[in-house]
């Protein structure tokens, strides 16, 4: 059974730090890109950041460019999402998902992935 699952969301400041972990199990992802998205209530899943097999090339939303950091470990089956200088914009249910077709291609669009995580929530107060 694939099994995504996410950890590491909270409330926290603005301007302050969060590190999200997806620990992936059930299949090899080693050979999928896999990214983070997210959703704020009330507003569509959007993509954040993407990262190849390999962790060779990595993909970022210009709204978090300089902010969030992606890292994947395959070795541990984990990826990461290290998230600095949050904004109360920031605030969104997190996801983690993997695309069992593509391993160096990132793609940004949600309906391009097979695999979800349940979500992890991060708010950032004002």
């Amino acid at each position: 059974q694939v099994q995504l699952v996410e950890s590491g969301g909270g409330l926290v400041q603005a301007g302050g730090s969060l590190r999200l972990s997806c620990a992936f199990s059930g299949r090899t992802f080693s050979y999928s890109a896999m990214a983070w998205f997210r959703q704020a209530a009330g507003k569509e899943r959007e993509f954040v950041t993407g990262i190849t097999w390999g962790g060779g090339s990595t993909k970022y939303a210009d709204s978090v460019k300089g902010r969030f950091t992606i890292s994947r470990d395959n070795a541990k089956n984990t990826m990461s999402l290290q998230m600095n200088s949050l904004k109360p914009e920031d605030t969104a249910e997190y996801y983690c998902a993997a695309d069992r077709r593509r391993a160096a291609v990132i793609m940004t669009t949600a309906n391009e992935y097979d695999y979800w995580g349940q979500g992890t929530q991060v708010t950032v107060s004002s």
